[in-house]
């Protein structure tokens, strides 16, 4: 694979957002010390400078196709980047703390494209999984009420939105309040027999009005006679 020196040293440097970076412990080849350098991750590829102000990059580890893992070192937080094959080069490296050490460890493990890839497929299977069960589809399965045929009117097919509803059938109207026979049930009677009935009632009604007024008559003469008279009045 041919790198440009250039472009490297670009896009090592530009202004877009890191995956990941700080300070690292970087052991040499050949059983040489370890330095400390600074760590950059853009994607799948890690740079690293002899100090964080650096504007170009010592070198930069291609992460396809490797392994991330632990390793006993002399450095505390060590852990170790392996290529698959005999002469592929492994990269041990060392953190300045647990959290560190950890997050350099997650970030390396998941740099990869083969990574991506993976994390796209399952993305895309639970996509489809999701469109399967979605509302959408379970309401293309079912049979469409709207789609029913329709009565017509006129020769023209009518159509609704709404389901149609069950008519409801038109109450009757309130009945009126039986009246109760106040006699029993007899023959209707003539105009001249009710007359009779009712003229008798009348006739008895003033006799007894008459009467009345001839008892107050004489009561008032009596009072106006024994008001002539004279009254003694026993003394105890």
């Amino acid at each position: 694979m041919k790198l440009n020196e250039r472009s490297l040293a670009f896009y090592a440097t530009c202004d877009a957002p890191v995956d990941n970076a700080g300070f690292l412990h970087k052991r040499g080849g050949r059983g040489a010390g370890s330095h400390r350098r600074w760590f950059v991750l853009r994607g799948n590829m890690l740079f690293y400078f002899e100090s964080e102000a650096s504007r170009e990059p010592l070198g930069v580890i291609l992460l396809e196709g490797c392994t991330v893992e632990l390793v006993d070192a002399r450095e505390e937080f060590a852990f170790a980047v392996r290529f698959a094959g005999g002469r592929s080069r492994s990269y041990v490296l060392a953190a300045d703390s647990q959290a560190a050490l950890e997050g350099w460890v997650k970030a390396l493990s998941r740099a990869s494209f083969h990574y991506l890839r993976l994390v796209v497929r399952e993305l895309e299977q639970q996509l489809a999984a999701m469109r399967e069960g979605s509302p959408a589809n379970t309401l293309s399965a079912n049979p469409n009420p709207i789609s029913n045929p329709r009565p017509k009117e006129n020769g023209r097919a009518v159509w609704s939105a709404l389901p149609e509803q069950p008519t409801a059938a038109p109450k009757r109207p309130p009945l009126p309040p039986r009246r109760r026979a106040s006699a029993p049930n007899r023959p209707l009677a003539s105009f001249a027999q009710l007359h009779e009935h009712y003229g008798r009632e009348v006739r008895a009604l003033r006799s007894q009005w008459r009467g009345g007024q001839a008892g107050l008559a004489g009561l008032e003469v009596w009072h106006r006679s024994s008001s002539g008279g004279t009254h003694t009045q026993d003394q105890p």
